[in-house]
This record gives structure tokens, C-alpha cells and sequence, in this order.
């Protein structure tokens, strides 16, 4: 069942963020997955949005999504990441 991470991000360091999405669509590719959407701005059509950033990935399962979250790869961008931005990862199965 495929599985998705969706993501909300705000960012500090915008320069410092873009080295972060250099790294990251390989180790996404490494595990089978994709990029579903990865946009701003976003249009609240109910409530409120006040992030810079949404990106959704996709996944052939949980358990793959998961490997890609904890991998080595993932987190050697992840630690340039969390030096640009603050960002909120969930994970759902469609």
C-alpha cells in the first residue's frame, strides 16, 4: 500500500535550504520514491497556512518511507536542514 510523508517546512536560511534540496531528491530515488508536490506558497482554501513550504513524497510502502527517513543518506541532508529550517514530517498509507 503505497505511503506517504508530507511535510510542512519553514525556512530560516534560504541559501542553506537549497543545499538541503540538492541532496535530498537522490536519497529519494535511492528508495524507490518521488516527489509528489513540492510547492509554495500554499492556498489555504479552509483555515490558515503559515509555512513557507509543503512537500509531499511517495512511497511504495511505510516500511520503505521509514528506511529512507532513518537512512544514512537522508540524514546527512537532514543535518543541513535542520540548520535552514524547521520543518514537521508525517507519514500516512493512502
Amino acid at each position: 500500500m503505497p505511503a506517504y510523508i508530507i511535510v510542512q517546512v519553514d525556512i530560516s536560511d534560504p541559501q542553506q535550504y537549497e543545499a538541503y534540496k540538492k541532496l535530498t531528491p537522490d536519497t529519494v530515488k535511492a528508495f524507490g520514491g518521488k516527489f509528489v508536490l513540492r510547492g509554495n506558497p500554499v492556498e489555504a482554501l479552509e483555515g490558515s497556512w503559515d509555512h513557507d513550504r509543503l512537500v509531499m513524497l511517495e512511497f511504495a510502502d511505510k516500511e520503505t518511507a521509514r528506511k529512507w527517513y532513518y537512512s544514512k543518506e537522508y540524514q546527512a541532508a537532514k543535518e543541513i536542514r535542520e540548520s535552514a529550517a524547521k520543518a514537521k514530517f508525517f507519514l500516512v498509507e493512502s
